[in-house]
């Protein structure tokens, strides 16, 4: 699955390379964790716009979004029989920009490490995602969505068995978004892991898995992490009177 990513672009060239109408007052994120609002872009009347949205799809005909399980991620392969994705694939899609993803890869040790996942030509990513929008009963509204993940490809299995939906260049973008002349049974079949050596990726700190930590720090190659030195509680000495021993 794909649970946190990072998102540096420009609001200038959010607009210029997703053909969005206005920007979107962004800041750059590194380290967006589910629940979080992130920016998503998706066409209605034929406008394509950009909004935030909760990263957790919440469908619309759930009662009450706190009993509803957190829907991050929709797997490519069932979008279509889902209850929860199956309107939003024939109305909501969209997609979600993206400098680069994060993803843990459990060693034999059995120790979960970080890797930062990018474009080899580094260019910005455009996940393929699914918005609703949930409408509460005073008249409150609440747009959210889900990435869709594939099964990686040769090159990602190394880290882990899922990847993202990156669409690639400016043509899948447009069917994606169109869901007035592209059906969503043809949208499902866009839903592919990309060829090996598309992305490239490298370990990075383990400050990651906190959400409170976001800086541009996260993003930097790092070599295996020293654990941090060990800090000695000072005891007290039997029959010291009081006094402290630190060894």
């Amino acid at each position: 699955m794909c649970g946190r990513y990072a998102a540096t672009l420009p609001p200038e060239m959010m607009v210029e390379l997703f053909k969005i109408l206005k920007e979107l007052p962004m800041v750059p994120r590194y380290n967006i964790a589910p629940t979080q609002p992130i920016a998503a872009i998706w066409e209605e009347g034929g406008r394509r716009e950009g909004h935030f949205a909760r990263w957790g799809l919440v469908p619309r005909w759930v009662k009450d979004p706190r009993e509803f399980p957190l829907l991050i991620n929709a797997r490519a392969e069932t979008i279509r029989e889902k209850a929860a994705f199956r309107d939003p694939l024939k109305h909501g899609r969209c997609i979600v920009p993206a400098s680069g993803y994060y993803e843990w890869h459990t060693g034999p040790d059995k120790k979960k490490r970080p890797y930062y996942i990018t474009r080899a030509d580094g260019q910005p990513m455009a996940l393929a995602g699914l918005h609703a929008t949930w409408s509460g009963p005073e008249g409150e509204e609440v747009d959210s969505v889900a990435t869709i993940t594939v099964a990686a490809n040769a090159q990602l299995s190394a880290i882990h068995d899922r990847m993202p939906a990156i669409l690639m260049d400016e043509r899948q973008i447009d069917d994606w978004l169109n869901v007035r002349e592209v059906g969503a049974q043809e949208a499902a079949q866009m839903a592919l892991p990309l060829q090996d050596g598309v992305l490239k990726f490298h370990p990075v700190s383990t400050r990651v898995n906190s959400a409170r930590d976001d800086d541009p720090g996260l993003i930097e190659e790092v070599t295996e992490e020293k654990p941090e030195p060990v800090k000695m509680k000072p005891k007290k000495v039997a029959g010291g009177g009081g006094q402290m021993d630190l060894f």
